[in-house]
């Protein structure tokens, strides 16, 4: 009887109180020791600035099975009820932090009768975000075959780019109609909407998927539900796998690295027949395969059972790492007039930025001396490092992270460079206590708590 009347009341609930857009939660969930705010939200400007939403005086969080309140409390006004600029809404805080029980639930405005979306606390809640977020990978490889049960129905679809003259036939961007420019560079990951692969990116998702399980090596599970699932290895490193199979395609006999495919961008993917195109090699594409090389030999030599593999990879690297010490400016544009490139991909992976490849080789002589403890490389970072911006402006910001973050780990090494090494952890400090760091936190300088300087 108790569950009937339950029931009841919640769909009672449910009629009562509409879904509003106004009162914004955590769309994944909480865990129960963490802070939970719902940030209720006045739009003043933008789209739906003809909208107008006041909050009540009294919230509550509602339990989703019994319709029990478990929480009352009053919304705090944010920043004496200035307008958050790049939201442009009027914001309140209704802080239920202390809301620790497992559960599903839904924040209510008693007053307006209004309620929030559901949401979940629990341990677990973001364990299966996780697993969906990894998923998108599978979703994104180029030639493979997408079908159940790995597929969720209307997502299967036949491997992509296999016809003729497409990624395992590829053929030299203005060479077309020369079959002897022909290469194998099947694999690899679509970029985003298009279905072109950048060398450039492709490294950083490698280097940044190995860095999380590096980081977290028991959180990655065997159990994602793509082909390798069950074979003993984590499915991130399986992922990690495919994409450097890839990315040793595109090596040249010198040891540089080819920037871009350009291919069919098709709905399905697999419906596209346009023939695939490979760019110019440049320093960039070579460079950043050089880290992602080295990074991927270090790891899947400590995981184990991979020493051919992780061999080949140090090779790639070594060979990689030298070009581009003899190349340091080899500029190509892809879908570029200049570069007679018109076409080929979309975004563009090279630029006339001599910074960015500088910083590459960078990235790739520390990873290179972490997996050979050569001193050669280690000589290279200590004679380049300041030229990083973290430490020749003492500016940390979201566009150069990839740099700060191989500077912060040369700080980890046991036998660092000293004057190195407190050189960048000064600056890294000098940073973060500048305005749009540390201080944009704890000063609550954005409505919705996301305090960076650009979106």
């Amino acid at each position: 009887m108790k569950v009937i009347v339950s029931l009841f009341l919640f769909a009672l609930s449910s009629i009562i109180s509409a879904q509003s857009d106004y009162i914004v939660i955590d769309q994944f969930g909480y865990l129960p020791n963490s802070e939970k705010i719902a940030v209720l939200r006045n739009p003043v400007q933008g789209k739906d600035s003809n909208e107008v939403y006041v909050p009540g005086n009294t919230f509550a969080v509602i339990d989703v099975i019994n319709n029990n309140q478990v929480y009352t409390g009053t919304p705090i006004v944010w920043n004496a009820g200035n307008i958050d600029e790049p939201s442009g809404d009027q914001i309140w805080y209704f802080d239920f932090s202390s809301v620790i029980t497992h559960g599903d639930y839904y924040v209510l405005d008693l007053d307006n009768d209004i309620r929030s979306f559901e949401f979940k606390i629990s341990p677990s809640v973001y364990n299966e975000v996780l697993k969906q977020a990894m998923r998108t990978f599978f979703y994104q490889r180029a030639g493979f075959k997408k079908e159940a049960p790995y597929a969720e129905m209307g997502w299967e679809d036949d491997a992509s780019h296999t016809g003729p003259l497409q990624d395992m036939n590829c053929r030299r961007y203005d060479a077309p109609n020369d079959a002897s420019t022909e290469r194998d560079l099947h694999g690899g990951w679509y970029d985003a909407g298009d279905q072109n692969r950048y060398t450039h990116w492709t490294t950083n998702y490698i280097i940044e998927l190995i860095k999380a399980y590096e980081e977290r090596p028991n959180a990655w599970g065997d159990d994602y539900n793509i082909p390798e699932s069950g074979n003993g290895i984590p499915d991130i490193l399986d992922e990690v796998k495919f994409g450097l199979d890839h990315l040793l395609r595109l090596q040249t006999e010198d040891g540089s690295v080819i920037s871009i495919i350009g291919c069919s961008d098709a709905s399905p993917p697999s419906s596209g027949t346009e023939h695939s195109l490979y760019g110019e090699v440049n320093t960039i594409a070579t460079s950043k395969s050089a880290a992602a090389y080295a990074r991927g030999a270090r790891i899947f030599r400590e995981f184990g059972g991979f020493d051919d593999f992780a061999d080949s990879l140090e090779n790639a690297a070594t060979r990689a790492y030298n070009w581009s010490i003899a190349n340091p400016r080899v500029i190509w544009k892809n879908n570029s007039a200049e570069y007679n490139s018109t076409g080929v991909g979309a975004g563009q992976q090279d630029s006339d930025d001599d910074y960015l490849r500088k910083m590459s080789i960078l990235q790739a002589a520390l990873y290179l001396y972490q997996l050979t403890g050569e001193t050669a490389y280690k000589t290279f970072f200590d004679n380049n490092y300041a030229e990083a911006r973290l430490v020749s402006w003492n500016f940390v910001y979201s566009f150069d992270i990839y740099t700060q973050e191989t500077l912060l780990e040369y700080t980890q090494l046991p036998d660092a460079t000293a004057f190195v090494k407190d050189d960048i952890i000064n600056a890294y400090i000098t940073g973060m206590n500048k305005e749009k760091n540390f201080p944009s936190h704890d000063n609550n300088t954005d409505g919705y708590m996301t305090e960076i300087n650009a979106y």
